[in-house]
């Protein structure tokens, strides 16, 4: 029998003599009994903590592990936190869940436990995408909000994201001020139970109206729309919270022809069509791509189960789709809001944008040419919600986004918002199919004018306890032995984000980094390639981030200059895969 850690053992007695239920303790004892102590180890080892996407993981009994206590030990610590942080005053938070498994479970003892600490609910009667809730925060005027659901991971997966009252997740210092109060909850017994249903109020679908007409304030082409109405759009949700609302937004810009997949309209948290709910991921978009072969489709969307992420396929000819990835409709929908806001005299020098430092940087460029600042954050959308509100009032906020097809246009919504990113990117493909221009036209002009930039993102999984410390180990390797090329390319800079240095390889000279630390570490090489690697928050992996970029001479060019980049991070991945 292998030997477990006396301080695991411990925790998980010490969960089996707390006031759980029978069914946990039953699993419990068998994970003590089992021969093989793998899964108690990953149960116990540690506890759930708040990453970039807050508190995340697999469903199942333990410390380690997404379930009725785990959720009850989280919020309990965040009542401390708003208690304290809020003293005297009427506090309420905002709740709602997407489709997954356990989630009215978790959303319920989530709400039940705040009102046995005396903080008001506003609980969505139904099930409604991140973005609604984040927009709620701020219209009811709540000074916290919990969306309840693991947003593109696996179905074993459920998760927690904690907000603030500016309606992003939670941010320094109140993340880690949460974390020390929860850490203070040390038995499921230091909960409060004593729910009070009076201190809940129900919101019911007119909300979905006040949502809807901000979400139609966005559009900037209504004529073009109007012209091009009858365009066929698919959209699929894949089985989550935003098959009621998309479509609505849709609707609202003016587009009349929308088919959605019925085969995976219907929520189901055990995502029954497809292996991952990711719009990320080619596989999970193919129903919704057959349909729009079927239907001649214009435009192929599709949101993850909390509809914070989109995807946008358009056509290429021959009835196939091209999967666009989420630098280019970043880069498209930048393109395109700036043009406009330009062509209406809008830009005033007051304006910016915000991406993460793995964002695409044409997004970059394309800024820099209208006069836009656009400012560089750290991966994860609260850190850009972080900045629209420490600007608000002082400059106006456009849009921003990150390359896992995250977007967000206008600032009433502080996360990423799929509902209406897939309207934008749809008044986007109606506005120049009304100009004879194609997508693939408008991205060649971008690249003609800015320099044609591609990425690829590889994620290394490695699980458990050991795979953490795998992790841990690349990485450090990564610091101990920094490299002087990379696939026979020179490097030119490495930037240590988590120790704030940027190093300087050609002239052997090192500087401070203006940027808060995260374990991040990114390679600039000569030839204008750049590499970051970054452990996710919320998954146990690593991801390998690639970019580089030539110029584009002229549209005939674009499949051969297309080939030689691929090639080029082809090379790239072979060093780090």
């Amino acid at each position: 029998m292998n030997i477990v850690d006396p301080i695991i053992r411990a925790k998980a007695e010490s969960w089996l003599n707390s006031n759980i239920d029978e069914k946990s303790k039953v699993e419990i004892r068998n994970l003590l009994m089992s021969g093989d102590t793998t899964e108690l180890v990953d149960s116990f080892y540690k506890d759930l903590e708040f990453g970039t996407g807050g508190l995340r993981g697999l469903m199942g009994v333990g410390s380690n592990r997404m379930n009725v206590y785990t959720v009850a030990m989280a919020t309990q610590g965040l009542a401390n936190y708003l208690l304290k942080s809020f003293p005297g005053e009427t506090i309420a938070v905002a709740i709602t869940h997407d489709s997954r498994i356990n989630n009215t479970l978790f959303a319920d003892t989530t709400a039940n436990v705040f009102t046995a600490n005396g903080i008001h609910v506003k609980y969505f009667k139904e099930m409604r995408p991140t973005p609604m809730l984040s927009f709620a925060i701020r219209h009811f005027g709540c000074k916290s909000g919990v969306m309840v659901t693991a947003s593109h991971n696996p179905k074993e997966y459920n998760g927690y994201k904690a907000y603030w009252e500016d309606g992003g997740q939670v941010v320094a210092p109140h993340d880690t001020n949460i974390i020390t109060e929860v850490q203070k909850i040390t038995s499921v017994d230091d909960v409060n139970w004593n729910k009070n249903d009076d201190l809940i109020e129900f919101i019911d679908e007119n909300f979905d109206f006040i949502y809807l007409n901000e979400v139609k304030k966005l559009s900037l082409s209504p004529n073009e729309i109007m012209l091009e109405r009858a365009m066929p759009v698919v959209f699929s949700p894949i089985h989550g919270a935003s098959g009621k609302m998309v479509p609505a937004a849709l609707k609202v810009f003016g587009f009349e022809n929308i088919h959605v997949v019925e085969e995976q309209a219907e929520p189901n948290g055990n995502f029954p069509t497809v292996v991952y709910p990711n719009p990320e991921e080619a596989e999970a978009l193919n129903m919704a791509l057959e349909l729009g072969k079927k239907v001649n489709a214009s435009l192929v969307l599709a949101c993850d189960p909390d509809g914070d992420r989109y995807a946008a396929c358009v056509p290429v000819g021959n009835g196939d789709f091209e999967l666009l990835n989420g630098n280019q409709t970043g880069s498209l929908i930048t393109y395109y809001l700036l043009n406009k806001w330009r062509e209406f005299g809008r830009l005033t020098g007051d304006q910016f944008m915000v991406n993460t430092i793995v964002t695409t940087e044409l997004i970059d460029e394309i800024c820099k040419s209208f006069g836009v600042t656009c400012y560089a954050v750290l991966t994860g959308f609260k850190n850009i919600a972080e900045v629209i509100r420490e600007l608000e009032g002082k400059q106006t906020f456009i849009a921003g986004g990150e390359e896992s097809y995250g977007y967000l246009v206008g600032d009433f919504v502080r996360d990423k918002d799929g509902v209406s990113a897939c309207a934008i990117v749809a008044e986007i493909v109606a506005y120049y199919k009304s100009k004879g221009q194609t997508i693939q036209d408008v991205l060649a002009e971008i690249y003609m004018q800015f320099g044609f930039y591609k990425e690829h993102l590889i994620s290394v999984t490695k699980k458990g306890k050991d795979g953490a410390e795998q992790i841990q180990n690349l990485m450090a390797g990564f610091r101990s032995n920094r490299p002087s090329e990379i696939n026979g390319v020179k490097v030119s800079k490495i930037v240590d984000v988590k120790e704030s240095k940027v190093y300087d390889m050609i002239n052997q000279t090192e500087s401070e980094l203006a940027l808060a630390k995260s374990n991040v570490i990114q390679f600039y090489l000569e030839d204008g390639s750049k590499i970051s690697a970054r452990p996710s928050g919320t998954e146990p992996k690593i991801k390998y981030y690639f970019s580089v970029n030539e110029k584009l001479p002229n549209k005939e060019a674009y499949r051969a200059v297309e080939k030689s980049l691929q090639e080029r991070i082809e090379g790239l991945k072979s060093f780090f895969a």
